[in-house]
């Protein structure tokens, strides 16, 4: 074969015209996988699956959608006023092949958990968010249809990892690192410095096989700004963005550091009275230590399902506000003991440094967790020597 045959083969087979050459290099950037969902003119529900899902506008709120126009689930839809944009979990990868696949619309969603939207289209069970839609207008573009979308409602549904399509297959977003949202500018300081410890954080998370926050003191209440690792218990709901009182004993790794005048009134004002000489105790032992520590308990075990209820956008069984039950089941936990022994070692469940500036103002907070149980003191010193010193190497980097 001569070298002009092989070139023009290979322009032919590199063309954007070959399909499967188009697909192959689109293929290279991930995408969303979401399910439409909508009723046909029956009111029978329809469900189809798409990768090409955006938002489009913010004023006013419109998203979009691209389904190839020989779609014959398309053609079920594309007299529908309404339809539902399904944002799929890491952990749907079945339901999308169910839809993906050729069975009639009513064997896939037989058995399906749903409900339906406000606007009367389906809402899958266990996705990440939904989307509710009134369809705005319809644009042709070469073999698809461009379906665009007005907001009416939208919702994050149980949080988590989204199902990503990537080089012809499925997968999830591993995250090596997080960072807080900041739309009203409330964190702008603070988020600079996150940026900073972000590397170190996703290092130390690494080595430790654990999880590790980042968290800043915003007046009243403590917020995640960053998160880094991964969790031993797979899958979990992200903590970035979560937002707890500022109180002890969570809180102790910031209020230690405060003037006395200070320290006395914010426990004053956070803590229980009858507690309020054990939690200055607690601050004293913290700042001569440099590092708090969190143990395991039962009220340890049902703060993390609350904690992690809230990062699913859940609400609380009890029928008290977030914020008070979650006052409550602080108060109750298990932190910074006077001893430090192989038993307590055990225990440990959460390490927590302050990351501070020369004048001892505690920028931020990184707090390790979800690492393997210490088996015993030598060990359990060695996690937070481990957390102490990457929070000296952030405050360093930070110092000007």
């Amino acid at each position: 074969m001569s070298t002009d045959t092989v070139a023009t083969t290979n322009a032919a087979t590199h063309s954007p015209a070959n399909p499967a050459w188009f697909r192959q290099v689109l293929g290279q950037y991930p995408t969303g996988v979401c399910m439409i969902t909508g009723r046909d003119e029956e009111g029978e529900p329809v469900g189809m699956v798409v990768g090409s899902f955006s938002s489009v506008s913010l004023n006013p709120p419109l998203v979009a959608f691209l389904p190839d126009r020989n779609s014959s689930t398309w053609a079920r839809l594309r007299n529908a006023q309404h339809f539902c944009v399904n944002i799929l979990g890491a952990e749907q990868e079945g339901v999308c092949r169910r839809f993906a696949g050729k069975d009639s619309q009513r064997a896939k969603f037989q058995g399906l958990q749903m409900r339906s939207s406000p606007l009367g289209s389906p809402i899958v069970g266990d996705v990440v968010a939904w989307i509710d839609c009134r369809r705005h207008i319809v644009h042709e573009a070469g073999d698809h249809d461009i379906v665009i979308g007005e907001v009416q409602h939208l919702h994050i549904e149980a949080g988590g990892l989204p199902l990503l399509f990537f080089q012809g297959g499925y997968g999830r977003f591993m995250p090596l690192s997080l960072a807080a949202p900041d739309p009203l500018g409330t964190l702008t300081t603070q988020l600079r410095s996150v940026d900073v410890a972000r590397p170190y954080m996703e290092a130390l998370a690494e080595s430790l096989s654990a999880r590790c926050i980042a968290t800043v003191r915003l007046e009243q209440e403590i917020v995640v700004a960053a998160s880094a690792g991964q969790s031993l218990r797979g899958t979990v709901a992200t903590l970035v963005g979560q937002r707890f009182p500022f109180m002890p004993p969570t809180s102790t790794v910031f209020g230690a550091w405060l003037d006395d005048k200070s320290r006395a009134a914010w426990l004053a004002a956070t803590a229980p009275s009858a507690r309020i000489a054990e939690c200055e105790a607690a601050a004293v032992r913290v700042r001569e230590r440099g590092y708090s520590i969190g143990l395991i308990s039962a009220a340890q075990r049902e703060f993390a399902q609350a904690v992690h209820r809230l990062a699913q956008q859940r609400s609380p069984e009890s029928g008290e506000s977030p914020e008070n039950d979650m006052r409550g089941l602080i108060q109750g936990l298990s932190f910074d003991p006077p001893e430090f022994d192989d038993d307590v070692a055990r225990a440990v469940r959460l390490v927590s440094a302050p990351v501070r500036t020369r004048d001892n103002n505690v920028v931020m907070a990184l707090t390790l967790y979800d690492f393997p149980r210490a088996r015993n003191l030598t060990h359990a010193q060695q996690l937070v020597q481990s957390v102490c010193q990457t929070a000296a190497v952030i405050a360093e980097k930070l110092m000007p």
